[in-house]
């Protein structure tokens, strides 16, 4: 075995194979010449998903009579986590994979046949930009103290909060948000659709981050929001479990996307290493770079088995979330590991933002926060124990 990834990867055939091609065609058509302008903005344009859903790498979940792939087969969701993860320049993609992975879902699973034909074909087009509202400002990962609420009124709720850090925020059409609907901390939870476009909604400050510039997250702000009954995705009440159900999911991609990341961060440091003199040779052929390197790539490839056999378990529908938990936080905080000992490999250069590993640098930190925060990855893995 040579280089940093593995040789043969038998999770994967040959339609797998082929969709990797399609979407690394993808980021390089759209996202390569845009991605320094998408940084600057802090956000994508909004015809990045209607290209994604013409290319079918937006919305391949999505069953064939609402215009999507109808593939249920979670090796085309991890696909896209780990080339958006590799490639350097995808994270104002990122939008997209988080609607495949973690927002289309709820759409798929939680609604009724009038609300799947309401909303997946605009959803399938790139049309209509989906977001999920669960974090406010004084709650963080406790999904309990969630204050959102909702009061049915007739045919309608009416909700008032607000919600912070939320992805595609900026460009979102529907957000499926999470609101306290009575006062029991987990049966008092609802889930459902609001309309951006609805009066009262408002859009607060695409917020400033140290990383993943290209991906907008924002404030939302509900005041005497009105929102259709029909809106409900599932029963009043059901919020919790919806929210359980795919978290799981959520969490395996991110690992999936972050053991993908950590497999790019080497390999671009392995070219620097052997591109780069000091002393009048190469810094690759120091030991202590040797060394360094070899447990981080031995690292890599061990998380890489651990990652693909989750990946091949999930599509059987194997995985419990406590395996999901685990897999989020052993290899996001990997990844942070790995990334600030490969930008060490750089020395002053590292440093500078002209050399993509000081973006690296900025980029991994989140991983180890959101979708759960390690803390709370270890906490669910530890009550496993019993402990």
């Amino acid at each position: 075995m040579s280089g940093v990834y593995a040789t043969r990867r038998p999770l994967y055939e040959d339609e797998h194979e082929e969709f990797r091609s399609t979407v690394r065609a993808f980021v390089d058509k759209y996202a390569r010449p845009n991605a320094e302008r998408w940084q600057a903005e802090g956000k994508v344009d909004r015809w990045l998903f209607q290209e994604a859903g013409n290319a079918g790498v937006l919305g391949f979940n999505i069953p064939e009579e609402y215009g999507g792939g109808g593939t249920k087969d979670f090796r085309f969701n991890a696909i896209v986590a780990e080339e958006l993860g590799r490639n350097p320049v995808s994270d104002g993609m990122a939008g997209v994979g988080l609607s495949n992975d973690i927002v289309i879902p709820y759409f798929i699973d939680l609604t009724n046949d009038e609300q799947k034909a309401r909303w997946l074909p605009g959803i399938a087009k790139g049309d209509l930009i989906v977001a999920v509202a669960m974090t406010e400002p004084g709650t963080g990962s406790d999904l309990a103290g969630i204050r959102t609420s909702a009061v049915r009124d007739g045919d309608h709720y009416i909700v008032n909060g607000s919600k912070t850090f939320i992805s595609n925020g900026q460009n979102a059409d529907l957000v499926v948000t999470a609101v306290r609907t009575s006062d029991d901390p987990h049966k008092g939870l609802s889930l459902m659709v609001i309309e951006a476009d609805s009066p009262g909604f408002g859009r607060g400050r695409n917020l400033e981050k140290i990383g993943l510039h290209a991906q907008d997250t924002s404030e939302l702000f509900f005041s005497d929001v009105r929102v259709p009954a029909e809106n409900l995705l599932g029963a009043e009440g059901s919020g919790f479990l919806g929210l359980m159900k795919n978290l799981p999911q959520e969490r395996l991609s991110i690992a999936a996307g972050a053991i993908a990341a950590t497999e790019g961060v080497l390999e671009r440091t392995l070219s620097y290493v052997t591109d780069r003199k000091a002393f009048g040779q190469p810094i690759g052929t120091f030991q202590n770079t040797r060394f360094q390197l070899a447990e981080m790539v031995t690292a890599a490839r061990v998380s890489r088995i651990y990652i693909d056999d989750l990946i091949t378990r999930h599509t059987a529908g194997e995985v419990t979330a406590v395996e999901a938990a685990a897999a989020k936080f052993w290899t996001t905080e990997q990844l942070v590991d790995i990334v600030g000992r490969c930008l060490q490999l750089h020395g002053g250069y590292g440093y500078m933002l002209e050399y993509r590993i000081a973006q690296d640098y900025l980029d991994s930190r989140i991983t180890t926060i959101y979708g759960g925060t390690t803390e709370i990855m270890k906490e669910i893995v530890g009550r496993d124990l019993g402990l």
